[in-house]
């Protein structure tokens, strides 16, 4: 793989390469199988495949937060190292490339950053649509890929490319779990050992509250949840959602479900002093 820092740099390789079409992988970097399941979906479709590594100030609303963030870019070298191909690009920017002058520019997607994340994180979805507009501009994908586990996130990235003609196509790639079925996430490494040995709690209470989706109450479900989750130590639900996946709009009660929508039961909690964010699929 090539290794570059500058959007000059990476925008004379992609062109002299001539390869169509390009793949663009987004992430922050402490990378884990889940970032390696997009890279090889993305190296699947795309015979030129550009995986970013940049943690983004703007998504930020807490500070500590962001110091705090993981950063393991020696080793996530390496690990691209062995999946990706001689031609295929690591984009390292510093923030003078991404934001090269001060930048902020307001976004509005409606419902979507009106709920759920949106309300626990303000600003958070403002910045990802700016600094994921950015990297489209400098790459100039086909194809980008991201994961499903930030559901929320996911559905604002859609209708960002949707406004700019559907360009790049958007490819969600499943989550990847842990063993104990735990979300895979950069933040899974800064749990405490007595937290993360009980992190599979939050999956294993979201696929029971599924398959009580058809015969209870969506206020028995979230109270199950709560329950269920907030009764191991150290863990509590900031909100657990049923929504569609494409408004995002929580439900009340099966009534309110649209035809031909998927919905999807969105969670986040906080684990000791870490948010995880997880989702499952509510059968109709």
């Amino acid at each position: 793989m090539k290794v570059i820092s500058t959007v000059k740099d990476l925008r004379e390789t992609i062109r002299e390469a001539g390869l169509c079409p390009v793949g663009l992988v987004p992430t922050m970097g402490a990378l884990h199988s889940g970032h390696i399941s997009l890279v090889i979906n993305a190296m699947n479709q795309c015979p030129l495949v550009v995986v970013s590594i940049y943690v983004n100030p703007t998504q930020f609303n807490d500070k500590d937060d962001l110091r705090n963030y993981p950063r393991t870019p020696d080793e996530d070298k390496a690990f691209l190292g062995r999946y990706l191909r001689a031609g295929d690009i690591l984009f390292v920017p510093g923030d003078e490339e991404i934001y090269p002058t001060p930048v902020r520019k307001e976004y509005n997607f409606g419902n979507l950053d009106n709920v759920m994340e949106a309300l626990h994180r303000p600003g958070h979805f403002n910045g990802v649509a700016m600094v994921v507009n950015r990297l489209f501009e400098i790459v100039q994908p086909d194809f980008a890929f991201f994961g499903q586990k930030d559901f929320q996130q996911l559905a604002v990235i859609r209708e960002l490319a949707l406004r700019a003609g559907g360009r790049p196509a958007i490819v969600g790639n499943p989550i990847v779990r842990e063993s104990d079925g735990l979300a895979m996430s950069s933040r899974n490494r800064l749990l405490g050992p007595e937290i993360r040995r009980n992190a599979g709690i939050i999956y294993m209470t979201i696929s029971s509250a599924s398959g009580m989706w058809k015969n209870r109450g969506v206020d028995e479900i979230r109270e199950f949840v709560r329950s269920a989750i907030e009764g191991v130590p150290g863990f509590s639900v900031e909100y657990f959602e049923i929504a569609d996946d494409v408004e995002l709009k929580p439900v009340s009660s099966r009534s309110e479900t649209v035809k031909g929508r998927k919905y999807y039961g969105c969670i986040a909690v906080k684990a000791g002093n870490i948010r995880l964010i997880d989702n499952i699929e509510f059968p109709l």
